[in-house]
């Protein structure tokens, strides 16, 4: 359980394994602990990494608005620090938005994505899914959302209910509960919903994640895999924007990996490490130990 000084703090990572580095970003309002079934069962020659964004988890809690901009700043930062000059990645939820951006920004330093249940492009709040759209709607009513985030804590105590179909045990609820004992320590997980892209708003997360939309779009060369679920209606990637992803990310295989609410990785972890093994074993295995192909835009 390693933890790296980043910045102005330090941020926490599982990390198993070696070869081609394999990325694991988890979304709000989880941790790295989202992945603990997952990273055991990825084989082949990949050193895994999984890191606590800024704010979450078991990293540090600098005083900083946690914007998007923050995480992708501070997450650059932990790539720097351990020296990943390129890597293939694998995201969810706001994860998956972290990592098209590094990949927009950074093209030859992401040789690969995989990504589930992730912000794809700008969405129109009648696009939000309708079993979370009041509660969303509420988050970023000023006051109402800090009573229900900062206060109430409810991120952690009510959302595990809807986004995990098999349910989490308890012990698994403490891990993530910990992190936030306060109000204080609680403005990321406020701030990840305010970040939402919806009808044109916040402006500066429209415009990264548009950005990152024509990269995904323009780089065929570029291996990328979508997980799709079936039966939650807490699904983001719905089979309406599978289909989108189809028609307008390049160089895109999809994987349907069964049954699952938004938190995936909780559901059917065995599915997306075979997938995920699948997948990079045929784009970025290697020959030989310590003798790298080159894949993607690495």
């Amino acid at each position: 359980m390693p933890e790296i000084a980043v910045l102005d703090s330090a941020v926490h990572f599982e990390e198993t394994g070696s070869g081609t580095p394999l990325v694991l970003l988890h979304g709000n309002p989880t941790s790295s602990h989202l992945w603990r079934n997952v990273i055991p069962r990825i084989g082949g020659p990949f050193r895994v990494l999984a890191p606590d964004l800024i704010g979450m988890g078991r990293s540090g809690k600098p005083d900083v608005p946690y914007r998007f901009e923050d995480h992708a700043r501070y997450l650059d930062a932990w790539f720097d620090a351990l020296g990943l000059e390129a890597a293939v990645l694998v995201g969810t939820d706001w994860g998956g938005a972290l990592a098209f951006d590094r990949g927009a920004r950074l093209p030859e330093r992401v040789r690969g994505v995989v990504f589930m249940e992730t912000i794809v492009r700008p969405m129109a709040w009648s696009e939000y899914p309708a079993a979370a759209r009041a509660r969303f709607e509420a988050f970023r009513t000023p006051g109402v959302g800090e009573e229900l985030v900062l206060d109430r804590n409810v991120f952690i105590e009510g959302s595990f209910d809807q986004t995990v179909l098999t349910g989490l045990a308890e012990a698994d609820l403490d891990v993530y509960r910990s992190p936030y004992p306060t109000r204080e320590s609680r403005r990321p997980l406020l701030e990840w919903p305010r970040a939402m892209p919806l009808d044109d708003e916040p402006a500066d997360v429209v415009a990264r994640v548009k950005a990152y939309g024509d990269w995904l779009g323009g780089t065929p060369e570029v291996p990328k895999l979508l997980l799709t679920f079936d039966s939650s209606p807490t699904l983001m990637i719905d089979p309406a924007m599978a289909a989108w992803c189809a028609a307008n990310i390049a160089g895109l295989e999809t994987v349907h990996c069964g049954p699952a609410g938004h938190q995936a990785p909780e559901d059917r972890p065995e599915e997306i490490a075979a997938a995920v093994t699948a997948w990079a074993g045929r784009h970025f295995a290697q020959p030989a130990a310590g003798l790298a192909i080159t894949g993607g835009a690495g």
